[in-house]
């Protein structure tokens, strides 16, 4: 007889994913019976509310996953590494939300919107991978459009918020901001440079090819989750001064002629997608609007008149929600409805 109830574990529950995960379960009402946050020595002894109910972080361990059916999984690449496997082995399937698993060809890359059929691979080793913020919010849009027309090329260029480094960066604009407009000197200790009234064109570190770790994952997993090798993809990912919401500008080559208006009635009608796009009233989509919202919003939609069959738009997202948290609890939802 199929459950009614689930035994979840939030892994980095006391981080900015951690806390919005919880809120999500909440929020969206998933079927737990039990929930168990759990963090480093850290944070454990602390509390996090689900239900008004104040709940006690745990330290994570070994034994953290005995009857746990759903492991979320955010508290860095290194913690799932190490957990991650062992959650697996005692019975608990892990939804992880760090790079550790992305490319594992055994390990299934998940957009609920883009590719859900893929999640019945997480039998493989127990464990399915939450796609990196940036890429979510643009396969979430681009997904509809190569279906009908087969996309060629991708160029993307970020506008990537500060929450998406943690809470350590949104205190280090928050104090810059305060300590620039009292005039005082700044302090740098999360990004090498100013990130306040600033754009740092570098993400996570620099690779040999003089692309970003960010940048690159932008592009393998992009085929990953399309399941399409083909196509060609370049990224150039920015940290910008703003809090909440990745912003992102996307030029897509296809195969096959698309029109602006083809291609915004496509997108009207897709899962997770808003379309914002009335440039003669100034709407498009902005940060400050996506934030703290489920969808991935698209605007700015017009034809590239440099080529045949381009496309340009803007997508927008909250990366803490869409870009993390939500998309890993949608991944839970199918799980139990479909699978366990």
């Amino acid at each position: 007889m199929k459950k009614q109830n689930y035994s979840v574990a939030v892994v980095g529950a006391t981080g900015a994913v951690g806390n919005e995960m919880v809120q999500i379960l909440e929020e969206r009402k998933f079927p737990v019976g039990k929930l168990k946050l759990l963090a480093s020595s850290r944070s454990a002894g602390s509390y996090v509310k689900f239900y008004n109910k104040d709940t006690k972080v745990e330290i994570l361990d070994e034994d953290s996953f005995k009857e746990i059916d759903i492991g979320l999984f955010s508290a860095g690449g290194t913690v799932s590494e190490k957990f991650a496997p062992v959650a697996a082995r005692a019975g608990c399937i892990v939804v992880d939300n760090t790079s550790a698993f992305r490319m594992d060809s055994q390990v299934p890359l998940v957009v609920p919107e883009v590719n859900p059929h893929a999640i019945a691979q997480y039998k493989n080793k127990g464990i399915i991978a939450n796609p990196n913020c940036s890429t979510i919010q643009m396969v979430v849009a681009l997904k509809p459009i190569h279906d009908v027309a087969g996309i060629k090329r991708i160029v993307v260029s970020t506008y990537q918020a500060v929450s998406g480094t943690g809470k350590k960066a949104i205190d280090e604009l928050q104090n810059q901001s305060r300590d620039i407009l009292s005039f005082k000197d700044v302090e740098c200790k999360v990004y090498p440079h100013q990130i306040a009234f600033n754009c740092l064109p570098h993400i996570d570190v620099f690779l040999e090819n003089a692309y970003t770790k960010e940048e690159m994952k932008m592009v393998n997993e992009t085929r990953k989750i399309l399941e399409d090798n083909s196509i060609r993809i370049t990224a150039t990912t920015v940290r910008v001064p703003v809090f909440y919401g990745h912003s992102e500008s996307v030029n897509i080559e296809t195969g096959k002629k698309i029109t602006a208006g083809e291609v915004r009635k496509l997108l009207s009608q897709a899962p997770g997608v808003t379309v914002v796009d009335d440039p003669a009233s100034a709407t498009y989509p902005l940060a400050i609007d996506a934030a703290g919202k489920d969808d991935t919003f698209v605007g700015r939609i017009r034809e590239d008149e440099s080529i045949e069959k381009g496309i340009n738009m803007w997508i927008v997202a909250d990366n803490l929600r869409k870009g993390a948290a939500l998309n890993a609890i949608q991944i839970a939802e199918i799980l139990v409805k479909e699978y366990i």
